[in-house]
Order: C-alpha cells, then structure tokens, then sequence
C-alpha cells in the first residue's frame, strides 16, 4: 500500500492590497509599505498588474499589533494624498490666472478689432486697446512663471514636512513588528 505523508505545513492567511506608483514614488512606497508589514506579492508582478503601474501586495492576516499598524498605514496614506495635493497646487492657481489675463487681454482686442472695422474707423481706440490686448497674451507665460515659482518655494517646505511625518510613522510602524 502506498503511504501518504502529510507535512507538517501551516496555513497562514493572507490580506491582499493593490496600490498605484509609478517611477520613483513606487520605490518609495513600497519602502513604507514594508514598514507596515506588507510585501511584495511576486506571484501577481509578472506581466501583471505591475505593468500597469499596479502593485499587489500582502500580509498576514494574524499578524501582531495589526489595529496599530492600520492606523499608522491610514495616516500615511493620508500624508501622501496631501503631498500629491501639494504638488498639485504648484500650478493651479498660477494657471487661473494665466488664463484670466489671457481672456481680457483678448477682451481688449476685440475692442481694437471692432474699433478698427468700425465705420468710420477709429484709429485711434484701436490703438489704445490694441496695447493692453497685446500685453494681455504676452504675459501670461511670465505671470505663470513667477507663480508657479512663488508657489513651489513654499510648497517644497510644506512637502518636507509632509516627508518627516511619513518618516516618523514608518519608523513606529517598524518598531510595532519588530
């Protein structure tokens, strides 16, 4: 009779969770995913979801101080949501007003245009709104700029900060599965 042998391997359950990062922002979470006790899910990287920018990963289900971890890995979450916001900012509100000076500067041409086609023409309102028109679609691309610079000096503090927290949280969280 044959025999059959049963080893004496256990079951361990496992939570699964999905992230998206690309470039070096993928690096760095997984970095800090570790340190809340999840790893890289190898099974589903080939060809996977990674390709996509999608990353699978794991962890056991009974592992120690796992409300802890949780709400670590929340607040880190958070963290990185406020840092793409910050990033986000950058432009914003440089755009809307790149955009509103743009628009009336064209409000000023149209005025040239309807003063120059107007019977009998008035050269001379042409002239006067024609200045501001043209300043009104040259500057925007300095406006921008100078925004958009303002604004990342003082997002680039705020982000660092935001860099620190991350730091500190993933430091606790590997402590807790130490």
């Amino acid at each position: 009779m044959s025999e059959i042998r049963k080893e004496s391997t256990q079951f361990i359950g496992y939570e699964y969770k999905e992230i998206s990062a690309v470039g070096e922002r993928a690096a760095f979470c997984l970095d800090c995913y570790e340190s809340f006790g999840w790893t890289v899910d190898e099974r589903t990287q080939e060809g996977g979801p990674a390709s996509k920018g999608k990353i699978v990963l794991r962890r056991e289900r009974k592992i120690v101080n796992k409300m802890e971890l949780t709400r670590l890995q929340r607040h880190f979450e958070a963290c990185m949501d406020e840092i793409r916001a910050l990033e986000k900012s950058k432009t914003t509100n440089a755009t809307i007003w790149a955009i509103v000076v743009g628009l009336i500067g064209t409000a000023f041409l149209a005025g040239a245009t309807f003063a120059a086609v107007h019977v009998p023409p008035l050269y001379g309102l042409c002239a006067v709104l024609a200045v501001p028109g043209f300043a009104g679609w040259a500057l925007p691309y300095f406006l921008y700029q100078k925004l958009t610079a303002k604004r990342s000096k003082i997002v680039a503090e705020l982000v660092e900060q935001k860099y620190d927290e991350i730091y500190e949280l993933c430091g606790q969280g590997n402590k807790l599965l130490s």
